[in-house]
């Protein structure tokens, strides 16, 4: 027998090497057709948003590094994505707080450009949330790890973690490290930038700590060849509490499925018709555009002082409706709508009463109906889409938002209040809007408008 100095027999070599062949040739072989979104030398196709955090390029990588005094930085992409894969690898600093933001915005109109929408959550703290989703600058923690503790051991501290999200339609999954983490079905934003997050920091933590990204890659085409199914149970938001909504005290007014809590506004019970529930949607039906003339409008069986109110709401071309607060049914017995004080739903393109009202604009999308004008630089989604409304009255204080942007605020009691009361339809009614205690109204003006994530938080007062 032939052997070489090692005593191993030389027709196995060639046995050996023929098999490490056959092992190297039947390696799975990534084909997916990425889309790099980072090529290695320069940060051409984005842009820096928010804060003023330090960006460089280093040995292939993007680096982010802490910079005091700043708000939250975002290295963004020019171009915006709906649908998509996404992978990632990042190394990121034990200390800091970090994450992706996809599906993100920045405009002028809200919060003076604050950057906001989903972010897959980067956490290297004890909690270890990472590959969460939490949505910045506005409903805050969507889908956390507390419940998925084989998530929370995926991540690596002080090495390299690898991301897979997939935002498909209304549904986003997360994997880090190949672990499935976060499963959420929310529709609340379609399409926006990809952004880099360095967080802010606090006086107690160091400056200069570093993130670092690198193989960032994207697919968008043919997603269902690539999509991956996560055993995961999903969390829908639809007409349910967010995680950080619950820790707020936030309670749901309408369950999705019922009537329960609401009753017809000259009714013990709820309309038998001109009210449909479909698919969690509540929607008045159209009936020729007169107020209460078919279903009327509806009423929270309970009464609220101080509280903030959150609802979505969806108007038809030329739609008029309205939702009301501190309402006493039995003020106006006769014709028309219960009253209160009213957040003015509207086709203000559309719809006449928004060149109408006591005064100017009073009646347009928003406003306090009759009394007060929304503030013109508003944003209103198209006819067809969800906006949002938000309402909080405290201590005489109120405020109306629309879709995250205060538009008006004033203060019930007051001089000011009470002058517009006085130059108004709603002077015959005696400390009209005072009441410290009052039914929520949906209003039925006739005009097919749907609601949906209706949502309360009493306020206590002192």
């Amino acid at each position: 027998m032939i052997t070489n100095n090692m005593s191993f027999p030389v027709r196995y070599i060639g046995l050996f090497m023929l098999l490490a062949s056959l092992g190297c040739e039947q390696a799975p072989k990534d084909d997916t057709p990425w889309i790099s979104l980072f090529d290695g030398q320069s940060l051409t196709g984005w842009t820096q948003k928010g804060g003023e955090a330090q960006y460089d390029i280093r040995d292939g990588m993007i680096v982010g590094t802490t910079v005091r005094d700043t708000p939250n930085s975002f290295m963004t992409t020019d171009k915006m994505y709906g649908d998509f894969i996404l992978e990632f690898e990042y190394l990121v600093d034990s200390t800091m707080n970090s994450g992706v933001q996809i599906r993100s915005n920045s405009f002028p109109y809200y919060r003076e450009g604050r950057v906001h929408g989903y972010q897959i959550e980067i956490d290297p703290s004890d909690r270890a949330w990472s590959a969460g989703i939490y949505e910045e600058a506005n409903r805050g923690w969507l889908n956390t790890l507390e419940n998925n503790s084989e998530a929370q051991k995926a991540f690596k501290q002080n090495d390299w973690n690898h991301y897979r999200i997939e935002a498909i339609g209304d549904t986003l999954k997360t994997w880090i490290n190949d672990v499935p983490a976060a499963y959420l079905i929310d529709d609340k934003t379609a399409s926006g930038f990809i952004g880099l997050q360095v967080h802010s920091i606090y006086e107690n933590q160091k400056e200069g700590t570093e993130v670092m990204w690198k193989n960032i890659k994207i697919l968008t085409d043919s997603l269902s060849n690539y999509s991956r199914k996560s055993p995961l149970t999903p969390i829908i938001t639809k007409n349910q509490l967010t995680v950080s909504e619950k820790k707020e005290g936030w309670q749901l007014l309408w369950d999705g499925k019922t009537t329960n809590g609401w009753r017809g506004a000259r009714l013990d019970e709820f309309p038998e018709e001109g009210w449909i529930i479909e698919d969690g949607v509540l929607t008045v039906l159209p009936s020729g555009g007169a107020e209460s003339a078919a279903g009327g409008d509806i009423v929270t069986k309970e009464l609220y002082g101080d509280f903030e109110l959150k609802a979505d709401f969806k108007i038809t071309e030329g739609a008029n409706s309205g939702i009301k607060y501190y309402v006493d049914t039995d003020l106006n017995k006769g014709p028309g709508s219960s009253i209160g004080l009213e957040y003015q739903i509207l086709d203000d393109a559309r719809h006449p009463d928004a060149k109408l009202g006591n005064h100017d604009g009073s009646r347009t999308v928003a406003s306090l109906y009759d009394l007060i004008q929304a503030d013109t630089n508003k944003h209103m989604n198209p006819i067809g889409a969800w906006n949002t409304a938000h309402i909080v009255s405290k201590d005489g204080h109120v405020e109306h938002w629309l879709n995250g942007t205060k538009v008006l605020e004033y203060e019930r009691s007051s001089a000011d209040y009470r002058k517009l009361v006085a130059e108004s339809k709603y002077a015959k009614w005696p400390n009209f809007g005072e009441s410290e205690r009052g039914h929520i109204l949906l209003q039925d003006h006739g005009d097919r408008v749907s609601f949906r994530n209706v949502k309360v938080k009493p306020i206590e007062t002192k």
